[in-house]
């Protein structure tokens, strides 16, 4: 059994060992292929009021938008003509939205395109997800952002860690392919704090997991924090491919907010999925989590990035790597 302190250990392993490492478990148990996840960021309002994020209910300056269902799925049209097998509907925490819109959505999509179709939207009613399961929703992300409660409790002043964790068994009971994931570089974290995200993420048993680095934001309290490093961000990486196997791990847009080619590291460390944002030009910029360069995110300069470090491109719809969900 895997402990804390095994945890711990991992990732104090020098830095080129265990990049080295990751990147040979990443080729023998995922290939060399990536997978293209195209975001679709739907809606900025949020009803959260999560301490680092731009979205958080308390920033007045943010001007908030939702786009309607049929420019959905016009840009999953769009999407699938460009290659994409993988939509992310993605919005704020949004606890006044209405469930059945959102199933429409997914309804719609899944009857058009061949494509998968993950949900990240927030903690939200057992009946929402089982609404949007049997609309054809095939997987849904939800990090849970930091595993020590007493982090967790302290940027997430109007939510319970308890209640992500119940989220997560709810949607893997409901059939969903599970993602989680945490923020790396959190004011005042320390390396245990890691440890026990990636001891979490591996008891349960995710198929997808999402590490990004802290990305501060001016219009939040933390806003003046430095960003979190992209060494330890990368670390965290690669020490979560080693020890979860057989997951999808994301090199995420925030490492691209950080360094110039942060996501080309992470490809290199372990990850095997790349994200592009497909969100419509006039919403891109208020989807504001944290400063980025969203416009040089887009399918080409993704495909670009990934001839440029000699990976190919996947053509499937990346299901889990685990056997035994194939199926879902």
């Amino acid at each position: 059994m895997t402990t804390l302190e095994d945890m711990e250990s991992l990732l104090l392993t020098p830095q080129q060992d265990l990049f080295r490492m990751a990147d040979a478990v990443r080729a023998e148990q995922c290939g060399d292929a990536v997978h293209l996840r195209g975001i679709i960021e739907f809606s900025n309002v949020c009803s959260r009021d999560c301490a680092y994020c731009g979205l958080r209910r308390s920033n007045g300056v943010l001007r908030r938008y939702t786009m309607s269902p049929d420019e959905v799925v016009e840009v999953a049209a769009a999407a699938q003509k460009e290659g994409v097998r993988t939509l992310v509907l993605q919005s704020g925490e949004n606890e006044a939205a209405p469930p059945e819109r959102l199933a429409d959505i997914v309804a719609r999509i899944k009857r058009r395109f061949d494509v998968a179709v993950t949900l990240c939207v927030g903690v939200c009613p057992v009946g929402h997800y089982e609404l949007w399961r049997a609309s054809g929703a095939d997987r849904y992300l939800l990090k849970h952002e930091a595993a020590s409660d007493a982090l967790y409790r302290r940027f997430h002043p109007d939510s319970r860690l308890a209640d992500r964790l119940g989220a997560l068994h709810s949607l893997r009971r409901l059939g969903y392919q599970v993602g989680t994931g945490n923020i790396i570089g959190l004011p005042r974290q320390t390396i245990r704090d890691l440890a026990e995200d990636l001891l979490l993420t591996q008891k349960l048993d995710v198929d997808m997991a999402a590490f990004g680095p802290f990305v501060p934001h001016s219009d939040t309290p933390p806003g003046r924090s430095p960003a979190g490093g992209l060494q330890l961000a990368l670390q965290v990486v690669a020490a979560a491919r080693v020890a979860l196997g057989p997951v999808h791990i994301p090199a995420t847009t925030a490492f691209d907010a950080i360094s110039d080619h942060g996501r080309e590291s992470a490809l290199r460390c372990g990850a095997n999925v790349i994200m592009a944002n497909l969100t419509p030009e006039q919403y891109r910029e208020l989807y504001d989590i944290y400063p980025s360069r969203r416009s040089l995110n887009c399918v080409e300069r993704v495909k670009e990035m990934l001839r440029r470090i000699g990976r190919p491109l996947a053509t499937d719809q990346g299901h889990s790597l685990k056997t035994c969900r194939l199926g879902t």
